[in-house]
């Protein structure tokens, strides 16, 4: 596993401070500004703007792939510009290339992500990951923390777009985190410690805890269309980038088979419901998600070799209508 990182300013190809007694530990992310309409609320004082902020993603990154999402259901294509790194995570990192799907660094000309990093900050010291929001204008990063990312294109370009539906809707959201903190530590981030686990008790509580929250989810959505209710919110799309993602890698190769997505009849009709959302497909890129895993993740999977399989259908017509 590439397990790099920044220390002031020098990249080291490994950090070992994620793994503590056999259990995988995620740190914070370090960037937290926020851009607000117009700029004079949150922090840092960033006003939306046509064209001044530019994404940083990959197409294999459920973290990223959120972003990328938010940016399509809000129709900010136009507004916000985007790069798309190379699925490989190397000793280097996240890097721009030419192969498919993958672009070059057309903002700031950088070979590398964390070259990105130290415009921002030459000194900077941790982790170097996607997504990231750049300001063009003031030359730095303003934040790459995916959830607060999707949350600024949810409703702070609003005078951008003539796609106004909220997914945050404020008498929704007690509800909407509540689900949202229990899917990410026991299914987002679930996966990732089953997965990176290096002893036998520490992959079997995450794993457990990984399907036991499947299993709620599943009875959920036995009596209601979404996990918020009848109304799509954001808590549907960031299950989504992990259910997406479940059968064809996590399954396999995070060692999560207890069960498929596909074996659970509600969940599976759920996320073909999600995925034929307009244009939601064409952020789903299974190629750079299957050779991002199975390729950068050495210390799981060492001979490098990328499964043909599985053959998965996502178009197939889905039930979810039933609830309305």
């Amino acid at each position: 596993m590439a397990l790099g990182l920044l220390q002031r300013g020098v990249w080291q190809e490994n950090d070992l401070s994620r793994i503590k007694d056999g259990r995988f530990i995620r740190p914070p992310t370090t960037y937290r500004n926020f851009i607000t309409p117009d700029g004079r609320t949150g922090e840092g004082g960033f006003p939306a703007e046509a064209g001044r902020y530019h994404l940083y993603v990959s197409l294999a990154c459920p973290w990223a792939h959120r972003t990328l999402i938010f940016r399509k259901l809000k129709k900010l294509e136009g507004i916000i510009s985007v790069s798309v790194v190379d699925p490989l995570l190397g000793d280097h990192g996240w890097v721009f290339g030419t192969g498919p799907g993958v672009t070059l660094d057309t903002v700031n000309g950088k070979r590398t992500l964390a070259e990105i990093y130290l415009l921002t900050n030459p000194n900077y010291s941790g982790r170097v990951t996607v997504p990231v929001l750049w300001d063009k204008e003031r030359h730095l990063i303003v934040n790459n923390e995916s959830a607060e990312i999707i949350r600024m294109f949810n409703s702070a370009f609003e005078a951008f777009t003539d796609e106004h539906t909220d997914y945050y809707p404020a008498a929704l959201r007690p509800e909407i985190d509540r689900i949202n903190q229990l899917v990410y530590e026991t299914v987002n981030n679930g996966v990732y410690r089953a997965g990176f686990a290096t002893t036998q008790p520490a992959y079997e509580e995450a794993a457990r805890a990984v399907f036991a929250t499947l299993d709620q989810l599943e009875e959920r959505l036995s009596r209601q269309r979404y996990l918020a209710g009848s109304r799509m919110t954001e808590a549907d799309w960031r299950l989504f980038t992990t259910l997406v993602r479940f059968d064809a890698v996590y399954y396999s190769h995070f060692k999560c088979n207890l069960r498929r997505i596909i074996d659970y009849p509600n969940l599976w009709n759920y996320l073909r419901d999600l995925y034929q959302v307009s244009g939601v497909a064409e952020t789903v890129s299974l190629d750079h998600i299957k050779r991002h895993y199975y390729w950068s993740h050495r210390n799981v999977n060492p001979t490098g070799i990328v499964p043909i399989g599985p053959d998965i259908d996502f178009t197939l017509p889905h039930d979810r209508a039933r609830f309305g």
